[in-house]
């Protein structure tokens, strides 16, 4: 499948981790762990979701809003990646982890450019 690219990196990469969640919570799924994939899907997919819409934001306080709801909703997906991780029996990809790690990191410095630009 061509993944469509738009040249936002941060766009991108969230859109690419959401299907990458999706697969995960598939694997979930099978294993009848459908409480953390219900979290994981909703937590995982709002991240990129999020910041589509704040390219289309109607303010600076907005853009800034979008992407801290986006930095909740990584933190969220981290925590149920890390449980994951560290439960007996529940299937972990290392990748998705270190794949929120690098966009909590992106969006983080997105949120201090913005807040800092005059």
């Amino acid at each position: 499948m061509n993944i469509p690219q738009t040249g936002n990196r941060i766009v991108d990469l969230t859109f690419e981790f959401s299907l990458k969640v999706i697969h995960f919570v598939e694997k979930l799924e099978e294993r009848k762990k459908y409480v953390i994939a219900n979290q994981l899907i909703k937590s995982g997919t709002s991240i990129g979701a999020n910041i589509r819409e704040a390219q289309n934001c109607e303010s600076k306080a907005d853009f800034i809003h979008k992407f801290k709801i986006s930095a909740k909703e990584a933190e969220e997906t981290e925590y149920w990646l890390l449980l994951c991780k560290y439960s007996e029996n529940y299937p972990f990809d290392e990748s998705l982890l270190e794949n929120i790690v690098e966009i909590k990191k992106i969006i983080n410095k997105i949120i201090h450019s913005a807040q800092t630009k005059t």
